[in-house]
């Protein structure tokens, strides 16, 4: 499905849409608890999603709640960003999810600066009337978004033959969003990922900091304040780590 839905728009589509906008929505409410899906951990809020095609265009985005604000605002442009960080650092043989990124990215870390070698594209994400946000019509559509986020909720998609774009969950704790993206790219049929980071769990988030901060893997993602590390091994989104007590 081509994503471009006007004419300008149409101009920047290249690579094909992994979803519409009706899927994503649907997907995104039946993993949300707060539209009636499952548990996930963290503050079980609404959530925003947004998929990129595999050239990084954004193609779909939705929200879970009943308007536009029952969501925190600021997470639409995160959510594109994890996408297209998700997409932009995955490859056919090797997926990186966002969650992955965090360790390698602090001081002395050997991915230190990541966060500003792909700016925002502020000319996409400032614009547009709000009251399509989140609809099939949203401006971000067609339009690359950029930006690179470095904490759990963005997933490279799978279709079992290739890489076809990217997934960004945000309204939550990093890693309830990180449990909610697993769950909607399962929904979608985009989970066949070939290998990662992790042997068994490949792009999984990993629970491996230890108190000083330093991650045993070199993958690490901190814990939050949740229940999002049982949820993570209830679902395989996650491996080590205990719920803070």
């Amino acid at each position: 499905m081509a994503f471009g839905s006007t004419q300008q728009n149409a101009a920047h589509a290249q690579a094909p849409c992994p979803a519409d906008h009706d899927k994503l929505l649907s997907a995104l409410k039946a993993n949300v608890k707060a539209s009636g899906g499952p548990a996930n951990g963290g503050f079980e809020t609404n959530e925003w999603a947004a998929i990129v095609a595999r050239d990084g265009t954004v193609c779909a985005v939705a929200f879970s709640g009943p308007t536009a604000d029952a969501q925190w605002p600021g997470s639409r442009l995160i959510a594109a960003q994890k996408a297209n960080t998700a997409n932009g650092l995955s490859l056919v043989n090797m997926a990186l999810s966002t969650a992955n990124l965090y360790a390698g990215v602090q001081p002395g870390g050997p991915l230190f600066g990541l966060q500003t070698t792909n700016p925002v594209n502020q000319a996409a994400a400032y614009t547009g009337d709000p009251k399509t946000f989140g609809s099939a019509n949203d401006p971000l559509i067609g339009e690359p978004i950029g930006g690179v986020v470095v904490f759990g909720g963005g997933l490279a998609l799978y279709d079992g033959k290739a890489i076809v774009g990217g997934l960004g969950i945000s309204g939550d704790s990093s890693c309830a969003d990180h449990n909610v993206a697993w769950r909607v790219r399962a929904a979608l049929g985009f989970d066949k990922v070939p290998a990662g980071v992790n042997p068994n769990r490949k792009d999984a988030i990993i629970y491996d900091l230890d108190p000083g901060g330093k991650s045993a893997s070199g993958w690490g993602h901190p814990l939050c304040a949740g229940h999002e590390a049982d949820i993570a091994a209830e679902i395989g989104s996650g491996v080590g780590g205990s719920t803070p007590k």
